[in-house]
């Protein structure tokens, strides 16, 4: 079954929808800007103590693993004082060489399968599902512990060519338990109908290091109200 094969969901699914009460708030999961060398370190602890957030993403590209590994080591222990969880972008090694909390695949990046058998029954493991049911409904059943769905704005954090309906998130929530993810150029004042739809967290990048990002998750944690 591919996506055709569903039936179609559209704007007004969402408008119907209702949170359900019994599903934990909205949380915020922050991801890092590419470069994280200079003082990022100070800007991330400023960001986790300004507000209730969850997971953080590192998230560097074109440095081989050793260089990766002493980039993120300071991250990871900021996160830990916090109990915040640390999550690794794409490499199922380089969270294992860490022993980070959990890794984020892309689809191209390996199996969740692979990930939960390098990483343990405890990681925290997500994968990309861009506009896609049918990847979504996969990555469930390989065993993922959250599926991320966007970009749902545009977004200079990364290309995109998946431009989903909010109402994607509001049929998952419906049928599935598994945490969504909604991510790709959401704001302050973009995040609430997110929300409104159902989306178990929100990530964001552009957003908090564009500017002061303790201003901006204060602003983000009034949307989900925490």
């Amino acid at each position: 079954m591919d996506d055709d094969d569903l039936p179609p969901i559209g704007p007004e699914f969402a408008a119907q929808f209702k949170r359900d009460e019994q599903r934990p708030a909205c949380q915020l999961y922050l991801i890092s800007p590419l470069d994280v060398t200079g003082g990022f370190a100070d800007r991330l602890a400023s960001a986790l103590d300004a507000g209730p957030v969850a997971a953080f993403q590192f998230r560097v590209k074109g440095v081989d693993q050793h260089e990766a590994a002493r980039l993120a080591e300071p991250l990871r222990r900021i996160c830990a004082d916090r109990d915040v969880a640390f999550i690794v972008n794409d490499s199922i090694s380089l969270a294992k060489r860490l022993g980070a909390d959990g890794v984020h695949l892309g689809q191209g990046d390996g199996d969740p399968r692979e990930a939960r058998a390098a990483l343990g029954p405890a990681a925290q493991i997500g994968v990309t599902c861009h506009d896609s049911r049918h990847l979504a409904m996969e990555a469930g059943e390989a065993g993922a512990d959250y599926v991320a769905f966007g970009a749902f704005f545009p977004t200079t954090t990364k290309d995109t060519a998946h431009r989903p309906d909010p109402a994607i998130l509001s049929w998952w929530t419906t049928v599935f338990e598994i945490p969504c993810v909604a991510i790709g150029g959401i704001t302050p004042d973009n995040a609430a109908p997110l929300v409104a739809a159902g989306a178990d967290f929100l990530a964001m990048s552009g957003a908090v290091w564009s500017g002061d990002e303790a201003d901006a998750i204060r602003r983000f944690a009034a949307v989900v109200g925490g």
